[in-house]
């Protein structure tokens, strides 16, 4: 027995997987797309953390001088007390 098929049966293989394809390629062009939009994202995001980090380094730097300086006013506080002191035990 031949087989005879009408061209309308042979054809709808042909148009489904002709859309399978249409669909896979704009499901490619949105990956593409959204990949992209993630690289800049990702990259913006690096800029902004190292520029985060830097004021951190900075802050830190002044916290650190702040401490010091702290530090430094309480040692003349006192010495400026005992100057005192010493000064009123001569009026004495």
């Amino acid at each position: 027995m031949a087989r005879t098929t009408s061209p309308t049966v042979e054809q709808d293989p042909i148009d489904r997987l002709e859309e399978k394809v249409r669909l896979l390629v704009a499901m490619i062009g949105r990956l593409k797309a959204d990949q992209a939009r993630a690289t800049d994202e990702n990259a913006r995001l690096s800029r902004e953390l190292e520029a985060t980090r830097a004021r951190l380094t900075e802050v830190e730097a002044s916290t650190s001088e702040v401490t010091a300086l702290r530090q430094e006013r309480e040692t003349i506080r006192g010495r400026v007390t005992d100057m005192l002191e010493q000064l009123e035990a001569l009026h004495l």
